[in-house]
């Protein structure tokens, strides 16, 4: 062991391996063994419970380096909180409704259940690999029917409290596929799946009634202060409270109206004298803008557009246009502005005898506000895009500060700041906030409209027209109508005997399923076909973990314990519908007796994505990284081949990992290569966690590196060190040193650990692993280098919790404690205060030199200290010393 040849360092030591492949399922064993992460439904009145949950994920079949930064990150958490005394819940599941399921049964001739249990099985085992201090006992998928059958008992629970109701909507319908599409899945018009040109049509949808809540959820945002403020910004803008005015604008002429019953046909119908339309309702925020008005426009599915295209082909092709057209606000944003004058005409509320032009616009969506807007393009851009196509009148009514009222012209583009009103009658002089309320005033004393707080969230339209996923719990029956389905009838199960090679929602095509008696009449009726949007199975899911396996949706005493969740840990693609929709679901099964909190997720936090360069061939094809091969020029520059050939790869840039541009890396072949621990040190260490981070080789690389060389460092020290629980106190000289160091790092990692900064853990570990290597020998070292090995293994468990183990057991053979079962180590204050500090010494303004005294040093001596510094002797050189300043801690200067 002291040969020659053996290096000087322990941790240099080339003979010392740690074999991770034998250690790492060894230890995941044993933890199974000893049900470490086990904890029962309701904790017990004196515990500290603590709630982690990272977003459950799609069982796709393979886990990917996402997965591995967002499960480690709360794999930390749930480590850490439970070494300080809490009770730590950490479970997990999976979201496997859904599309892809079913898209994989028609191609592969699978059935989805298989397909996604499969996948399961296969994630399941990869996540397992990594270490995860997950209870798997709570294990379940929102496939399973134990789980959905309880989702349809929330579901029926809703529907009596008021809040789910079904109702007509505009849809957007592939006629291939036979389904309802988002505004999303429509792609230049066309199904974003069957390539069909996507209609709109109207169909009686289930909706849950989220806008009852839209106040309380707005307004408690305030209350989560553990969530990010940009989170938090995005939901109140998606939930959108504005105050305005309902504007009633009346038709010029009155306007024969389509029947309801005719608005569902294929074709516009024909007029109705008896649904005549005489006024159309607009909400506006900007009332102090009426003055400007050019035109009014209207949705394409707005009764006046149905009337103007019973009358007028080209308006109804204009219509069908509209139709094609994505709906999502990002593909209205991008469209050309585009419209279409139905020849109607409405009166202007202020100015007697004056009307403005009816237009369809492609950029008005009739599930916002009423459907119509009026058009004031002076100060509004999207306005004023389509005043400026269409040659409409644009006339400014704010004026700029400073601006002259005489000269003052639009330069090209609306003037959208704050500003005097003008151009407006009884409205002129008056500042913006101060002309909206007398502008509504106004239209409320005349009759003509109203003011109003306006929300842009709309109910949550549920319905899915699909196999996989969850049945919504309703019968149809002629006689009785509506009829939910009863307590002791759910589940209402999926068939297993469904067929795929027909177009359309499976459930409508089977030839038995849907067929049942009214639970009311018992007369032949028919099941709701409909399943629910996944977003609902995901919606509840952290409450069922309470009490996974109970006969209700929740057993109350154990949301009641456990809820909310007080870390949740997910991307920020979810910020806005996932989340929204959780909190509207735990305020409905708070007002259905099911749990009593409102708020599900105390502590919220969004990881950054994993990022890797792209590769592609000579002849266009995306390159997995695992397929190119680099060298090095001598000047720096890389260049890549593929693996075998000459085929030159241009090197793309680093951007997040995705499947379509193959710049993925196999976690598995990871785990294989490095092990666990090594995989999650590297996720860990680069990017504070909250930011993007970039997966390179030689950071993974360097990552193992590290893992063998803290083996290394303590196998080696194992044959000098004391027995177990030799105490290090009394410690002198660099003995005492190394003490100060290892309680500094106690405290530092703990800082950081509760701050989310868990690459200032890790690099604060590296800077420990330097010192103990660099300890040399002395009086007491041995009981302080046992102490600082201990603590470097505890400090390194929730991060590496394998190695840990493997290290804990050198230092301690033959014992039963596990560190994954130990308490968190505490920082002794007396070992924490510097006994000496550093100061800078200046000679007229300019460092000379530094000088370590003790901290309380006497001025005398500082000076005199600060005086014998060798380079501030010869930079004085014999010169008076005509001034010292002392500032305390920091710096000492001299004026000669």
């Amino acid at each position: 062991m002291n040969d020659a040849s053996t290096a000087s360092r322990p941790d240099q030591r080339q003979d010392i391996r740690h074999d991770f492949k034998s250690a790492e399922p060894r230890w995941q064993a044993e933890w199974d063994r000893r049900a470490c992460f086990s904890v029962p439904d309701i904790p017990p009145p004196e515990a500290k419970k603590y709630y982690v949950l990272e977003m459950f994920p799609y069982p796709s079949g393979k886990i990917h380096m996402g997965h591995v930064r967002n499960y480690t990150l709360g794999d930390v958490v749930a480590r850490y909180k439970r070494a300080r005394g809490h009770m730590v819940m950490h479970p997990m599941g999976w979201d496997a409704f859904g599309l892809p399921a079913e898209n994989a049964a028609r191609e592969r001739g699978i059935h989805p259940g298989t397909w996604t249990y499969q996948n399961i099985a296969n994630m399941r085992a990869e996540l397992k690999r990594m270490g995860l201090s997950i209870e798997w006992a709570r294990e379940f998928a929102t496939c399973d029917a134990e789980y959905y059958g309880r989702q349809q008992k929330l579901f029926l629970d809703f529907h009596k409290a008021g809040l789910v109701e079904r109702k007509e909507s505009w849809v957007n319908w592939d006629p291939v596929d036979g389904t309802v599409l988002a505004n999303e899945q429509v792609i230049d018009g066309r199904g974003w799946r069957s390539g069909a040109l996507v209609e709109k049509k109207q169909l009686s949808q289930w909706f849950f009634s989220i806008t009852k809540y839209a106040p309380d959820l707005l307004e408690a945002l305030g209350t989560l202060d553990r969530w990010p403020e940009r989170v938090k910004l995005m939901q109140a803008n998606w939930i959108g409270r504005s105050e305005g005015a309902r504007v009633r604008f009346r038709l010029a002429e009155p306007v024969g109206g389509i029947a309801q019953d005719d608005r569902k046909a294929e074709g516009p119908g024909g007029l109705n004298p008896e649904a005549q339309i005489s006024e159309v309702e607009v909400f506006t925020t900007r009332p102090d803008t009426l003055f400007g008005m050019s035109f009014l426009a209207v949705a394409a599915e707005h009764p006046l557009a149905a009337a103007a295209a019973a009358r007028d082909p080209k308006a109804a092709e204009f219509i069908a246009e509209c139709r094609r057209m994505g709906t999502s606000e990002a593909a209205i944003e991008q469209a050309e502005k585009r419209g279409y004058d139905t020849g109607f005409r409405v009166q202007h509320p202020f100015l007697e005898g004056v009307t403005f032009p009816v237009w369809i616009a492609n950029f008005v969506l009739m599930e916002y506000g009423t459907g119509a807007i009026f058009g004031c393009p002076a100060h509004d851009e999207r306005d004023f895009e389509f005043a400026s196509k269409y040659g409409l009148t644009i006339r400014p009514v704010v004026l700029p500060p400073g601006a002259d009222p005489a000269r003052f012209s639009l330069d090209g583009k609306a003037y959208v700041d704050d500003g005097t009103i003008f151009n407006s009658g009884f409205l002129d002089g008056l500042d913006v906030a101060a002309a909206k309320r007398k502008a509504i005033e106004a239209l409320e004393r005349s009759g003509q409209g109203t003011g109003v707080v306006n929300w842009r969230l709309r109910d949550w339209g549920v319905s899915r027209q699909r196999y996989w996923g969850c049945p919504i719990p309703f019968i149809h029956c002629e006689a009785c109508g509506v009829v939910p389905v009863p307590d002791d009838q759910l589940p209402v199960k999926l068939p297993e005997d469904v067929d795929f090679s027909k177009p359309g929602n499976p459930l409508d095509n089977h030839p038995s399923w849907k067929h049942v008696n009214c639970p009311s009449c018992g007369k032949p009726a028919r099941r709701e076909t409909d399943t629910c949007d996944t977003f609902v199975d995901s919606s509840w899911y952290f409450a069922r973990f309470c009490s996974p396996r109970a006969d209700a949706p929740v057993t109350k005493a154990a949301v009641d314990a456990w809820l909310p969740v007080d870390q949740y840990i997910g991307g920020i693609e979810h910020a806005i519908l996932h989340l929204l929709y959780s909190r509207f679901f735990t305020r409905g099964m708070r007002d259905t007796g099911h749990l009593t909190i409102a708020e599900p997720f105390e502590g919220l936090f969004t990881q950054g994505m994993v990022q890797h360069e792209s590769y592609k061939g000579t002849d266009g094809r995306w390159l997995y990284p695992e397929e190119v091969e680099f060298s090095l020029a001598p000047d720096g520059t890389r260049s890549a081949v593929v693996k075998g050939t000459n085929e030159p790869v241009t090197i793309g840039r680093v951007e997040a990992m995705s499947k379509s541009k193959r710049n993925t890396v196999d976690p598995g072949a990871i785990i294989d290569r490095y092990g666990a621990d090594t995989a999650r040190w590297f996720i860990l260490s680069d990017n504070p966690p909250e930011r993007d981070m970039e997966w390179t080789e030689s950071g993974v690389a360097g990552a193992y590196r590290f893992t063998q060389r803290l083996y290394r460092l303590v196998a080696a020290a194992l044959p000098g060190l004391p027995p177990a629980g030799t105490s290090p106190e009394g410690a002198t000289g660099a003995a005492k040193k190394l003490r100060q160091v290892t309680h500094r790092t106690i405290a530092a990692v703990t800082e950081a650990l509760e701050s989310f900064a868990f690459n200032v853990a890790v690099a604060r570990i590296h800077e420990f692993a330097n010192a103990i290597a660099d300890a040399g020998e002395g009086e007491g070292m041995g009981a302080a280098r046992r102490e600082a090995l201990e603590a470097i293994a505890r400090l390194a468990s929730p991060m590496m919790p394998h190695l840990a183990e493997e290290l804990w057991s050198l230092l301690n053979p033959g014992t039963e404690a596990l560190v994954a079962q130990l308490p968190w180590l505490e920082a002794d204050p007396a070992l924490l205060k510097a006994e000496t500090v550093t100061l800078a010494v200046q000679v007229l303004g300019k460092l000379r030199g530094t000088i370590e005294v003790a901290v309380d040093a006497d001025e005398a001596t500082i000076f005199a200290l600060a005086e014998a510094e060798e380079n501030v002797q010869r930079t004085i050189a014999g010169k008076p010393i005509r001034k010292r300043i002392h500032v305390p801690g920091r710096v000492v200067n001299f004026v000669v």
